[in-house]
């Protein structure tokens, strides 16, 4: 029990590193598109394509006064990446074929409909609450406990995007500072108490049995890592300093998820 609780850790740790943008650079554009759908809470960077030029004209600053210990935990996760998460991710990668890795993805993002559903209803979009619900109804039944997605396939439902970070930001908190968490990887002051927020709205967290638990979470956390190694690789070989890129990237990106500007107006437009 203890060297499972000790790899998801390591697991988790290194996240933070795996999860870097997809289109920081030319080189990381050249990517092969391995789509990963969107989770609550997770850092993937999927629509970051979409403001790449954005970072060279307005830049968003955040505070780091913790910049020693955010370099440190940083540099931590990047080791842990390349001896740890990338070799056992590999591993899975070949084992597991592609459309069962994508089964096991899907599962995940059913299960963590809740997280989206009620920051959408916090957040006063109900459209997106009510796609959500479609959604969970749908690929429960039709799509098998989640197997398969036909809601966004046949039905051309998305997921939503929502986080209790962004809830908090829309109701007025700041950012505060910037922070590299030794075990969820880049955040702020702000999304730290989002993270905890949506950890309680994740129904894996009530599972009993803590060894089922931590299972769970280790295949969650391996099978997103197959679909994203070499991302991370690019993004290191694409900046002069990491580090400051994957802050700036980071801040940007989640501004830009608070802004919301294409799916709000989508939103303002729904009959």
């Amino acid at each position: 029990m203890k060297w499972t609780l000790l790899i998801v850790l390591v697991c988790i740790l290194v996240t933070g590193c795996a999860t870097t943008p997809k289109n920081n650079s030319a080189a990381a554009a050249e990517m092969p598109a391995e789509s990963d759908p969107v989770e609550a809470g997770d850092t993937d960077f999927a629509e970051f394509d979409a403001f790449d030029q954005e970072l060279s004209s307005k830049t968003i600053k955040v505070a780091d006064p913790l910049e020693s210990w955010n370099r440190l935990m940083f540099n931590t996760n990047d080791v842990l990446y390349f001896w740890v998460l990338k070799p056992v991710g590999q591993g899975y990668k070949a084992v597991v074929p592609e459309p069962g890795r994508v089964g096991i993805r899907n599962v995940f993002q059913n299960i963590t409909t809740p997280v989206r559903l009620v920051n959408c209803l916090l957040q006063g979009k109900f459209h997106s609450a009510g796609n959500e619900v479609n959604r969970f109804v749908i690929n429960t039944t039709w799509g098998v406990l989640g197997i398969w997605d036909p809601a966004l396939e046949k039905g051309k439902i998305e997921p939503a995007d929502e986080d209790f970070g962004q809830t908090l930001a829309v109701y007025g908190l700041g950012d505060g500072c910037y922070l590299v968490w030794p075990v969820f990887g880049p955040s702020t002051l702000r999304d730290s108490a989002g993270m905890a927020g949506d950890y309680f709205l994740n129904p894996t967290v009530y599972i009993e049995d803590s060894k089922a638990r931590v299972g769970v979470s280790a295949v969650n956390i391996i099978n997103k890592t197959s679909f994203r190694i070499g991302e991370y690789e690019q993004f290191k070989a694409a900046s002069l300093d990491p580090y400051v890129a994957m802050r700036e990237v980071y801040i940007q990106y989640r501004t830009r998820q608070i802004q919301d500007k294409p799916k709000q107006q989508q939103e303002n437009t729904h009959p």
